[in-house]
């Protein structure tokens, strides 16, 4: 596998799945809106796309060995359920049109369990971020219903922010319906292990038609 496409590549999380991607011998397809942003150069090319045009998207990807799907609405976004989720659904849409089998899409913790509870339902939850939330955790039950493509849905640790960020491991463990805690009780991982942890996906095919997520 040598070409992939990133969604979203310009974002928090799509710049460095792009830079992981590259520095590992990938063949980069950048899909953004404003390839202005995107730094291209032998491994990295960028394509500017509306997400929600599937025929244009499906025709972008075309030709790649495989798609990860960083797209974010946007946090403040006042229409952010709605935006994320027929967002999600047109780009899984464009996908499936283009032939590419391999799709490795991101989401929110706050469909993690903790005690039996989804993490989004609690009381405490952050209610700036509950409708990207929410809508990453209906968009996760609607791709399981997917059997079309060889789908990963990833979600982030409690704490993958920019105060987490600028520290690459490369190392950290795994887990499926739970967050995965510490030492001193956090669920952390920095934005560059989240690339670190998403391309490992796309190579070793652990987590094939199943959500999983990563921690320190």
């Amino acid at each position: 596998m040598k070409k992939v496409a990133v969604i979203g590549a310009t974002g928090f999380v799509g710049t460095q799945v792009v830079k992981e991607l590259a520095n590992r011998g990938y063949s980069v397809e950048a899909i953004v809106r404003d390839i202005s942003k995107v730094s291209e150069n032998a491994n990295v090319t960028a394509k500017s796309v509306n997400v929600n045009n599937t025929d244009e998207l499906a025709e972008a990807l075309q030709g790649n060995d495989a798609v990860i799907n960083t797209f974010n609405a946007g946090w403040t976004n006042p229409n952010l359920y709605n935006d994320f989720l027929n967002g999600s659904r047109n780009i899984e849409k464009a996908v499936e049109k283009s032939g590419v089998k391999r799709f490795i899409t991101v989401g929110g913790a706050g469909s993690l369990f903790i005690d039996g509870n989804q993490i989004v339902d609690g009381s405490d939850f952050p209610a700036d971020i509950k409708p990207g939330a929410l809508a990453a955790r209906d968009y996760l039950n609607e791709i399981k219903q997917n059997e079309t493509l060889d789908w990963t849905f990833f979600s982030p640790a409690i704490e993958m922010h920019p105060g987490t960020a600028g520290i690459r491991k490369g190392v950290y463990r795994t887990a499926l319906e739970n967050p995965v805690f510490d030492e001193n009780g956090r669920s952390v991982l920095s934005v560059e292990d989240v690339a670190v942890a998403l391309v490992d996906e796309l190579e070793q095919n652990k987590f094939l038609k199943k959500r999983f997520t990563a921690g320190y």
